[in-house]
């Protein structure tokens, strides 16, 4: 499984949604690209999919912008990827292959599968709560 840009940029998308939308304030996407440096009209395109799924919502006028619609907690880093249409690297259609093709592309796809199980152990929630943590005050005494 290829992990690549919107697939990282969604994701990067509803953690900063589920972080930053106070009391269900909506987050302009400006303030988005901004934290995390992801352009403008890709992260709309990917937004409008996101928004597709349920998941996000747009909300319109001079203080509108996108709120996350779904428990963090109830997403996995698979939903999203799938959603976004994230593909596998090793398919290699109809070609005809020689055995040691064959041998190394059956490993591809045992990696592939392995990425996919634990891909969809993680939750965006689980992924939240690690920034927090990370980003909390350490007090010593």
């Amino acid at each position: 499984m290829v992990i690549n840009a919107a697939v990282h940029y969604a994701c990067l998308a509803m953690m900063d949604l589920a972080m930053h939308s106070n009391d269900g304030q909506p987050v302009r996407t400006s303030e988005i690209t901004s934290r995390h440096d992801i352009p403008g009209p890709y992260l709309v395109q990917i937004l409008r999919t996101l928004k597709s799924t349920g998941w996000v919502r747009a909300v319109r006028g001079s203080q509108g912008g996108y709120v996350l619609a779904v428990d963090p907690d109830s997403i996995t880093l698979l939903d999203i990827a799938e959603a976004i249409g994230c593909t596998e690297s090793t398919d290699r259609g109809d070609q005809p292959m020689s055995d040691a093709q064959r041998a190394l592309q059956r490993r591809w796809n045992e990696a592939s599968e392995e990425s996919r199980k634990r891909l969809a152990r993680v939750r965006l929630g689980d992924v939240i709560r690690e920034c927090q943590d990370v980003a909390a005050p350490m007090f010593y005494i």
